[in-house]
């Protein structure tokens, strides 16, 4: 049975990003995310497709694109432009294979709800967000099914985690 599954690292107040951007640099967080979405389909915000280089889709995965400006279709994306539609997409993709949502904030926020998984990679202090996850540790419909032993990512303790629906 295929999943909706957030998967992004968040800092110890559940920040997530600074000028659309992430907060920090963590080589292993990215190769695990790579190594997860590879093959499989993303779905993000256009804000989220315009902060990687070159504005350009992620290679091998269907990118499932939301911008609200009807205007705006990337090469390369699967291109929605309501929340509805975003939504209609995600489930139909998710009766075949696993669909990964990767941000942004309000993403996020949106998609929770529909989530089965979330992949949180957390990072033991404080980066100096502007946008934040919710805290899942307090959302009763999710449990922690899996903790990391904490280690260090590019001179940051991290620790990866999988939250489950309940």
């Amino acid at each position: 049975m295929s999943k909706i599954i957030a998967i992004l690292h968040c800092d110890a107040e559940y920040g997530i990003g600074k000028k659309n951007d992430l907060l920090f640099r963590l080589p292993k967080d990215m190769a695990f995310f790579r190594k997860t979405t590879s093959g499989h389909t993303v779905a993000m915000g256009e804000n989220t497709l315009l902060s990687f280089p070159n504005q350009a889709p992620l290679k091998n995965r269907v990118n499932i694109v939301l911008s609200q400006d009807p205007s705006h279709n990337y090469e390369g994306c699967v291109n929605v432009h309501s929340f509805d539609e975003f939504l209609e997409i995600i489930r139909k993709t998710k009766e075949k294979d696993d669909v990964y949502i990767i941000g942004g904030a309000s993403i996020y926020r949106q998609m929770l709800p529909y989530c089965d998984e979330v992949l949180l990679t957390k990072v033991d202090e404080v980066g100096g967000a502007e946008t934040f996850f919710p805290n899942i540790d307090e959302d009763p419909s999710f449990g922690c099914v899996y903790e990391s032993e904490p280690e260090d990512d590019n001179g940051h303790t991290i620790r990866f985690t999988r939250y489950e629906k309940r």
